[in-house]
């Protein structure tokens, strides 16, 4: 299969509005509601229709190793605004999906009951559970793809405006992918989080502090001006050093000092070494922080360990094993997950930092 970035089409050019959906489920129902494009630990669908306005894509994200490994789910769930959870049975694996659906902040989604032949689903005591999480307010869906599509358009036009806003905050891309392409040069490939990314833009890359520049971009194979928060964006990257890219890296714009108009704009995020943790602990989490444990925090496509140094109930002080990135603007929520407890997923958490 070739990479994505390899393919040029020159049709592109304008924004289109993206929803990027989290799912937990089968790569059949996947399928039924969007085309199959990527094929990695995460599995990518993608549907675009057009409208008045022009084109709006779905965008599925499926991490297909889900629930051996926790870190791809994460992931998905970081980039994505609602969320699809397809329910074969009650178990402990739906209620860990539950649990990291509610402490993301996914307040809008769909589940669909789809029982293997012979068994059966008790869809009250499914409402129930997801009420109980935090989901009370997903929205229970039967039917073709088409009917979940309008569904999915749906919560598309019910967030327009928190779409529209994260699109006009400070630039977060978090790399997940990078290699060198014959021609082109380094690429880096990630999910936009907030902001807008231009053709010809300077970026820095943390944690190295290397710099480069946007020499062109892509989205969906297209060539385009511009992308912007939701989408997954290629960057041709000019002057930047392959070694300052790295599993965790973000993209964000250089701060700026200039005394003659007296502007100070910081960098959009501030790296964390310690923090002190305040956990909103899930529901159907019973087991509380202790010092010596193990942590990881998942926030912006980062996955970082740390070890908590004190606690007190649900407030803890974490060192990082390495920096945690965190927006200074409008943070998403970060969690905290501990890989030998049930639920893995401990709940949300607001980070302060510790100088």
């Amino acid at each position: 299969m070739k990479h994505p970035y390899i393919h040029v089409d020159h049709s592109g050019g304008r924004l289109m509005p993206v929803l990027n959906i989290a799912m937990v489920g089968s790569d059949d129902l996947a399928r039924e509601i969007a085309k199959p494009t990527d094929q990695r630990d995460v599995h990518t669908y993608v549907h675009k229709e057009s409208d008045a306005d022009g084109p709006r894509i779905l965008s599925i994200i499926r991490p297909a190793k889900y629930p051996e490994r926790l870190r791809p789910f994460l992931n998905a769930l970081s980039a994505a605004r609602v969320g699809i959870i397809e329910i074969e049975r009650i178990d402990a694996t739906l209620g860990e999906a539950l649990v990291a659906f509610a402490s993301s902040n996914l307040t809008k989604g769909m589940a669909i009951i789809n029982a293997p032949d012979g068994e059966w689903v008790d869809e009250d005591q499914a409402k129930m559970l997801f009420k109980q999480a935090g989901l009370g307010e997903w929205t229970f869906a039967k039917g073709d793809g088409i009917e979940l599509r309008t569904i999915l358009y749906g919560f598309m036009d019910s967030i327009a405006d928190e779409l529209k806003a994260n699109a006009e905050a400070p630039l977060v891309i978090p790399v997940d992918q990078h290699f060198n392409v014959k021609g082109i040069g380094l690429v880096a490939i990630g999910y936009v989080q907030s902001g807008t990314v231009n053709v010809h833009d300077e970026l820095v890359l943390l944690p190295a502090n290397g710099t480069g520049n946007a020499k062109s971009l892509q989205v969906m194979d297209d060539d385009v001006p511009a992308a912007r928060a939701g989408d997954r964006v290629g960057l041709a990257l000019r002057n930047a050093k392959e070694d300052h890219l790295g599993s965790g890296t973000l993209l964000v714009r250089p701060a700026i000092e200039d005394k003659k108009t007296n502007t100070s704009v910081p960098l959009a995020v501030v790296a964390h070494e310690r923090s002190t943790i305040h956990l909103q602990r899930s529901p159907f989490q019973k087991r509380t922080l202790a010092e010596g444990d193990v942590v990881h925090a998942s926030v912006d496509l980062q996955f970082v360990v740390g070890r908590v140094i004190s606690a007190n109930g649900d407030a803890a002080v974490v060192a990082w094993e390495n920096p945690l990135f965190i927006r200074r603007e409008h943070p998403e929520p970060t969690l905290i997950a501990q890989l030998d407890s049930k639920p893995r997923i401990m709940g949300s958490a607001r980070l302060e930092r510790i100088e």
